[in-house]
């Protein structure tokens, strides 16, 4: 199905919890180099049977076939480590959403990776995804206990979860005037030299963009060693985030130029916020009281993957105007009457 890999998983485990209904998947990531579920999604499997006290089969190592049976979802105190560099941000998206939608405020601890590729790092989440979640209605605090970095892991994320009630729609359709641009340039035990040449870097390509640029250099604890930039760019009516990892072999300035060439990319077209978050935002958006827009300045196979999955979960009308790879335009329209007498009434 589609860009045929995680996305499908952890989309469908998130809306078996919320819905209450179960699924039976096959060819897990049958096209990737490691095809079958590795430890990273496993930890979202385990993360959603436990939150949602499933039953499940097929949940190991390398297993190509899934059935999700979800029960009752459970507010409570929870850790899962997922035991390599895996991304926790992945496990942690899969379930905050069920959680929010609980009756009791939850904790969950998640360890593995923090700042690793193909995923959002904790600072995207905690400074520009979590911003756009709780004003949509959802009420969590994010913090970074340690770092973690491929290869090591070993990061530390906490989640406090407090339950949302409605979810709220959102209009990203127009940005307004850029205002600025705030970024992070991060290292860990790493010479501080790194992060400043990201920074001097990604401060010459964007000062003649935007005069009140500053980005600062912080230092992360961490089991191992890591680097990363992150540029946030502020509209008047909405935020764009960026985000570039460091790597052996890497130059600072190559890793802060990547970062530059999205947000330029960005700036450069219409839209209204980044091709991740728009993806990102797009399942609880199916949730809303109301009609949601996003302009988006690429529409991605990720994005269109994540809308075919939820619209076999859910009635709602996802409308997307544009070409792959291309500016496009998302319109999401959940269909009220089933939020109501199915969600709203408290989670299956």
């Amino acid at each position: 199905m589609g860009e045929g890999g995680g996305q499908v998983l952890r989309t469908s485990l998130t809306l078996s919890l919320v819905t209450g209904k179960p699924f039976h998947l096959s060819n897990i990531r049958s096209r990737r180099a490691k095809p079958g579920l590795q430890p990273q999604h496993l930890a979202s499997v385990k993360a959603a049977a436990g939150v949602g006290q499933a039953e499940v089969t097929g949940d190991t190592q390398g297993s190509a076939e899934l059935i999700f049976h979800p029960q009752k979802i459970r507010s409570g105190s929870y850790h899962f480590d997922i035991g390599t560099a895996g991304a926790t941000s992945l496990v942690l998206q899969t379930i905050l959403l069920p959680l929010s939608l609980a009756d009791k405020t939850s904790t969950v601890s998640l360890t593995g990776g923090t700042h690793v590729p193909w995923s959002p790092c904790f600072h995207y989440l905690d400074l520009h995804w979590g911003p756009y979640l709780q004003a949509a209605g959802m009420n969590f605090k994010l913090s970074l206990e340690k770092a973690g970095f491929y290869p090591q892991g070993g990061g530390v994320v906490r989640a406090s979860v407090r339950p949302a009630g409605q979810i709220q729609s959102l209009q990203l359709i127009e940005r307004g005037a850029l205002l600025r641009i705030v970024g992070i340039s991060a290292f860990a035990n790493l010479d501080e030299d790194i992060a400043t040449r990201q920074k001097h870097q990604a401060l010459r390509r964007l000062e003649p963009l935007c005069r009140d640029t500053k980005i600062k250099n912080i230092p992360l604890p961490s089991p191992g060693k890591g680097t990363f930039i992150l540029l946030l760019a502020e509209f008047e009516h909405a935020h764009a985030c960026y985000v570039a990892l460091g790597e052996k072999g890497k130059p600072a300035e190559r890793v802060a130029d990547e970062a530059c060439d999205g947000l330029q990319a960005m700036l450069n077209s219409c839209a209204g916020i980044d091709e991740y978050l728009a993806d990102q935002l797009l399942l609880p958006l199916a949730l809303a009281q109301g009609i949601s827009e996003l302009a988006t300045p690429r529409l991605t196979r990720h994005l269109l993957t994540n809308a075919e999955v939820i619209r076999k979960f859910l009635p709602v009308e996802i409308t997307i105007r544009g070409e792959l790879d291309e500016q496009g335009w998302i319109r999401i329209s959940p269909n009220q009457k089933y939020l109501k007498d199915n969600l709203l009434k408290g989670i299956p």
